[in-house]
């Protein structure tokens, strides 16, 4: 016999004062379903979620519930006002001897319940809405982003609670790896439009790629037709005094069919580009050592970071990598220990906590009042990657619109507000990317194009992720961070880490403690300082030597031309006024660029050689 549905949507329209959301949306929910909820920043995923949860009323349709099925909903911003502590909150909705629910939740989330709910910080006060839900219980389980602000090992504990529970549930996430394992049935929202697919998310790409194609060769033909069609409307008339007016209506609803067609959001048009090339040697750190009180962050640890590599930071919560990030691009100093930084390094950062945005300010405020993308005089410009742009456009290619580009930021959603730090830190050229929890909120095709940039990317890059999969497409080599102090180097990304560590963890379990952080800390790809060679004597001829001399001023003489003709192309007009300059003046540019690339690598292998 079969069973009831949890949950169905019929019907339901929802608009928020423009294009609908959803338009005579119909979904159920059945016992058992275990659902990802996919789509596009800005597509409606969490509006959807709020629907099913009773929580928005939508314009026109129904939601029907069972008698006795209960619903929870994980809401990415929850109101703890009314609570002293996040375990009050946590089980507020308990029977009387049932907290022990919650404190289980927060043993395997990684939260205090005795945390105050005032000191209580963003990613706290959403694990503790999490292990709210989880305490509960209930027969569908809505999940909005619930890996956002949770360690791997935090997911992992939460992938197999929800692996092993018999609650129906869908969720929104931007976790690849935890999708895959979760989820039988895949829910993608795609221009108000919601289609099911009764298979989990590791096909989905291909899935949404197939779709797509069958859209545009549906929209092809219908062109044609169009064509085709207004051909016969207008030659026709020589050939006849009356037209089949039958037909010339068909012509009509043709139109107004492709008219209404609602084109897909295209990918952001995200650049990077490599500034000055750095020297071979990015970062040393030797025998650094970091203890806040009795808190030992690192110990005695050695790190070489080459030119090109992309060296990923894993660990629970709180164990210091970002102190680490600090401590490595000499932002703080170490306790102990030493660390020298490279030649020539143009350093970008993206930070988790969105600190280099203005949330009070616009967006347009955010880009054009930065110092180092604005273009004196102009307002409406800022400078990207040498070449300037308006502010609008420069902003449409991150796919926002001219009305949010003077909203204030925090208006924005998470993946919106990712999606402009990203926009800031892509408009000047660097050598050296500091990413720190880049993926939150960012939907998966701005992952995969942030992936497949990193991957061209000339420079290095450190990054501090907890998403498996993007770590895996991403690093090449991984820095684990265990906590009181011990470290390990692995080669490759989070799968090789896990593959390697077991046998690791086996020889550092059998150690006193401080014989496992000697062991565990790393020496990347480098001789241990006992070990290391001197600096050899410089071997430089003498036409090198004359020329290690005068290269800085020809690099000063090629910047001084660069600028000038950056200035030439910023001339309002001047491509319709003097198209031949225009042309003439962006060769000259170009040619100007790369012989300042070239001298810049060439001093910095000569300096190299010369033990500079």
């Amino acid at each position: 016999m079969a069973r009831a549905p949890l949950l169905q949507l019929s019907g339901i329209s929802l608009t928020f004062g423009g294009d609908p959301v959803f338009d005579r949306l119909d979904l159920v929910v059945q016992p058992g379903d275990r659902v990802a909820l996919v789509g596009r920043n800005g597509s409606g995923k969490s509006t959807l979620l709020k629907v099913m949860a009773g929580l928005v009323e939508p314009d026109a349709g129904t939601r029907v519930v069972p008698p006795g099925v209960t619903v929870g909903y994980m809401e990415q911003d929850p109101d703890l006002s009314a609570y002293a502590t996040l375990g009050d909150y946590a089980a507020a909705t308990l029977a009387e001897g049932e907290e022990y629910r919650v404190a289980m939740a927060a043993e395997g989330l990684k939260f205090d319940p005795e945390t105050p709910v005032a000191s209580a910080s963003g990613g706290e006060r959403r694990r503790a809405a999490l292990a709210r839900l989880m305490a509960e219980a209930p027969e569908l389980m809505l999940l909005d982003e619930p890996t956002n602000h949770l360690d791997i090992q935090a997911i992992e504990w939460l992938e197999a609670e929800l692996r092993g529970t018999r609650t129906a549930f869908v969720l929104i996430s931007h976790d690849r790896a935890f999708l895959r394992a979760l989820s039988r049935a895949t829910l993608w929202i795609d221009r108000g439009q919601v289609r099911r697919r009764e298979s989990g998310f590791d096909g989905f790409e291909d899935w949404r790629e197939t779709i797509w194609a069958e859209e545009d060769e549906a929209r092809h033909k219908l062109d044609r037709k169009i064509k085709a069609e207004a051909k016969w409307a207008v030659e026709g008339i020589s050939a006849r005094r009356k037209r089949n007016q039958g037909r010339v209506r068909a012509l009509a609803a043709l139109r107004d069919e492709r008219a209404g067609q609602i084109r897909r959001q295209g990918t952001a048009a995200m650049a990077l580009e490599g500034g000055p090339v750095s020297g071979k040697k990015v970062i040393e750190a030797k025998g650094i050592s970091q203890s806040f009180g009795d808190r030992v962050i690192l110990q005695e640890f050695d790190l070489r970071v080459l030119r090109g590599d992309r060296v990923a930071f894993v660990g629970p919560n709180g164990v210091g990598k970002t102190t680490l990030l600090k401590i490595l691009t000499g932002e703080m100093m170490p306790d102990q220990g030493e660390v020298k930084l490279g030649t020539a390094l143009e350093i970008a950062v993206f930070d988790q906590a969105r600190a280099r945005l203005d949330t009070d300010a616009t967006l347009w405020e955010n880009l054009a009042g930065d110092p180092l993308l604005s273009v004196s005089g102009n307002s409406d410009q800022v400078m990207v990657r040498g070449v300037p742009r308006h502010v609008v456009g420069y902003l449409k290619d991150f796919l926002f619109t001219e009305a949010q580009a003077r909203a204030p930021v925090r208006s924005l959603s998470g993946g919106e507000k990712a999606r402009l730090l990203l926009a800031k830190l892509m408009a000047k050229p660097s050598n050296l990317m500091i990413l720190d929890e880049p993926t939150n909120d960012l939907d998966v095709e701005t992952l995969d194009l942030l992936q497949d940039l990193l991957g061209d990317y000339d420079g290095t890059v450190l990054l501090v992720s907890h998403d498996r999969d993007f770590i895996d497409r991403v690093a090449t080599a991984t820095v684990a961070m265990e906590g009181d102090g011990v470290v390990g180097f692995y080669p490759g990304g989070w799968s090789d880490y896990v593959d390697q560590r077991p046998e690791r963890a086996e020889t550092v379990a059998t150690r006193p403690k401080a014989a496992a952080r000697a062991v565990s800390a790393p020496t990347l790809a480098a001789p241990t300082r006992a070990d290391a060679p001197k600096p050899a004597a410089s071997t430089l001829t003498f036409t090198e030597r004359k020329r290690l001399e005068a290269l800085p001023d020809l690099i000063a003489k090629l910047e001084a031309e660069i600028t000038k003709l950056g200035e030439l192309l910023a001339t309002p007009d001047l491509f319709t006024r003097e198209p031949v300059k225009f042309r003439k003046a962006t060769g000259m540019l170009a040619e100007r660029q790369q012989a300042q690339a070239a001298a810049e690598a060439e001093w910095l292998d000569l300096a190299e050689r010369d033990g500079a």
